[in-house]
């Protein structure tokens, strides 16, 4: 057996937290360790086993002020949000041999950074999370509370196994602490048996879960039915479970716990963290456990590294006030706005040529020389003509970005009435208008966004109008990139060259080779998603030579 463990070995099986240091050691002769706990003496008390509860819900995270480089968890910023840029929504500003854009562009292989990074995450978090499972039960609490704790685990695991059956689909199945021989050599197991244990997970841990309502401030953050019961609700719509899903989201909705609120843009900006929309969300504290976020996004003339770059493709997507698709040819169009006429919600979530920010003007022309966000190949910039508006609070004024407190949504409302919309319409149910406004036209016609309602309901037509609606509502949090794999389309979508904001009358426009775009847009990347290939994930070349089981 080799000598080198795999990602299922090293687990860190506690995060310890600040608070830890409160706790007292008696002087004896025959003391534990005094830079860690015992296992035999730390579950005595409901104050540790919460500790260690938190510590499984930090997963990777750092828990220390740092920021986040790289894929720490599914639920970091990093981890969640930057996977939208492989997809046709976002392009990361390092180029296409960034390791996020050759997740779909079609240059994907096993020794690819990143997947170890999201797979060395997915078994910390499931580590700690079979651990706290195998131990929490020597705590003194009450029956009521150790299966709440337990529940919470049991839901952390079973969202971890989520992500890892959409993306690599078999992988080991662990759910027991391992040894190193075990985990040097265990087997996968097939995507069905995966996809089987997360809903039986799920399911079990719905039952212990509180209800939304039920769960008081000091614990936001906390799993809740609804959180459970969203999950359960991807997966059926992935596994193509339609009826199923129908009738789980239907579940949260009757709960009437949640409601979309009337300011879009809040929900974003860390000014309205407790929104009865946000069901889910990986919580943040400045000062204390912050995230980079702000570092990565803000453009250049705020001071950030402008990472996230929206693409056209995205922009384009975005309605005309009045309902219409978008076209270059419609007299509604404005090349030096792009927002003008649109979609309100296109202006909060990119930010756009001659926009102001933080009393600064957002210039990325290409012949604007003195603007640090100057759209070029070479600066620390956009590459894409336009920045992330989404995330980038303006009222941020902790002076270090790297030292944020917003939160980052997993989990909205808004997505489980679309996809509520989608499972009826998928699985055959007639759709009709009060369908219709109790779902798709609640999010369009928020105060703030006010897009005409929906009335359209043959089936083709309004699948295009629905997947249009998810991808402008849901664009850059993370979502864009599953909804393509699991509709099929990732290889038809994904493919060709890809552009981004238009500069009628540019000298410095970046052509593709000798062709001018006819609407005068920068020419950004070429795809070539591939088929089959690109779908799966490939187990990160490190694990496989380790443990050849895994080939």
């Amino acid at each position: 057996m080799t000598k080198q463990s795999s990602a299922l070995y090293k687990y860190l099986f506690l995060v310890l937290l600040s608070g830890v240091g409160s706790i007292s050691c008696k002087k004896e002769l025959n003391k534990s360790p005094l830079n860690n706990y015992s296992n035999d003496a730390f579950w005595t008390s409901e104050q540790n086993a919460t500790l260690a509860l938190t510590g499984v819900y930090r997963g990777n995270i750092q828990m220390q002020k740092a920021a986040e480089f790289s894929a720490t968890d599914w639920w970091s910023y990093y981890g969640l949000l930057f996977i939208e840029l492989a997809t046709d929504n976002a392009y990361d500003r390092r180029g296409d041999n960034s390791v996020i854009n050759r997740l779909g562009n079609g240059t994907m292989t096993a020794d690819l950074v990143i997947l170890g990074e999201y797979w060395n995450a997915s078994y910390i978090r499931i580590g700690r999370c079979n651990y706290f499972m195998e131990n929490v039960g020597k705590t003194p609490v009450s029956q009521d509370k150790l299966k709440r704790m337990t529940a919470e685990a049991r839901f952390l695991r079973a969202c971890t196994y989520f992500y890892m059956s959409q993306y690599w689909k078999d992988v080991p199945l662990v759910t027991k602490t391992l040894s190193l021989q075990e985990a040097n050599t265990v087997s996968k197991a097939t995507k069905a048996q995966v996809v089987e244990f997360v809903i039986n997970e799920l399911n079990a841990a719905i039952t212990d879960l509180p209800q939304y309502k039920d769960i008081p401030a000091s614990e936001r953050g906390r799993a809740s039915k609804q959180a459970a019961l969203a999950f359960l609700g991807r997966l059926q719509l992935s596994e193509k479970k339609y009826a199923a899903a129908a009738a789980t989201y239907k579940k949260i909705i009757d709960f009437n716990d949640n409601s979309i609120d009337a300011n879009f843009q809040s929900l974003f900006n860390g000014t309205n963290e407790n929104s009865k929309e946000i069901i889910f969300a990986t919580q943040y504290l400045q000062d204390l456990s912050p995230n980079a976020m702000l570092q990565h996004i803000y453009p250049a003339t705020a001071g950030g590294w402008h990472l996230y770059c929206p693409l056209g493709s995205l922009v384009e997507s975005y309605e005309f006030k009045d309902g219409t698709p978008f076209s270059f040819t419609d007299p509604k169009y404005n090349p030096a706005d792009v927002t003008a006429n649109r979609d309100p919600r296109l202006k909060f979530t990119v930010l756009y040529n001659n926009q102001p920010f933080k009393n600064i003007r957002y210039v990325t022309h290409p012949d604007s020389t003195r603007s640090p966000d100057q759209l070029s190949t070479t600066k620390q910039a956009t590459r894409t003509g336009f920045g992330m508006g989404k995330f980038s609070y303006e009222g941020f004024a902790g002076g270090d970005l790297q030292n944020s407190g917003i939160d980052l949504p997993i989990i909205r409302y808004a997505e489980v009435l679309l996809s509520y919309l989608e499972a009826k319409l998928e699985a055959g149910d007639g759709i009709d208008q009060g369908l219709l406004d109790a779902t798709i036209n609640k999010i369009r016609t928020r105060p703030g966004v006010n897009m005409p309602a929906i009335t359209v309901t043959d089936i083709t037509t309004l699948r295009t109008i629905l997947r249009r609606e998810r991808r402008n509502e849901l664009a850059l949090e993370g979502i864009r990139y599953w909804d393509l794999l699991r509709w099929g389309v990732a290889a038809q979508v994904l493919k060709g060259d890809f552009y981004g904001a238009p500069f009628p009358g540019a000298v410095n426009l970046r052509k593709n080779g000798t062709t001018v775009d006819p609407y005068s847009r920068w020419y950004v990347t070429t795809k070539a998603f591939r088929a089959v290939t690109d779908e799966k994930w490939p187990i990160p070349q490190r694990e496989t030579n380790i443990n050849p089981n895994l080939k």
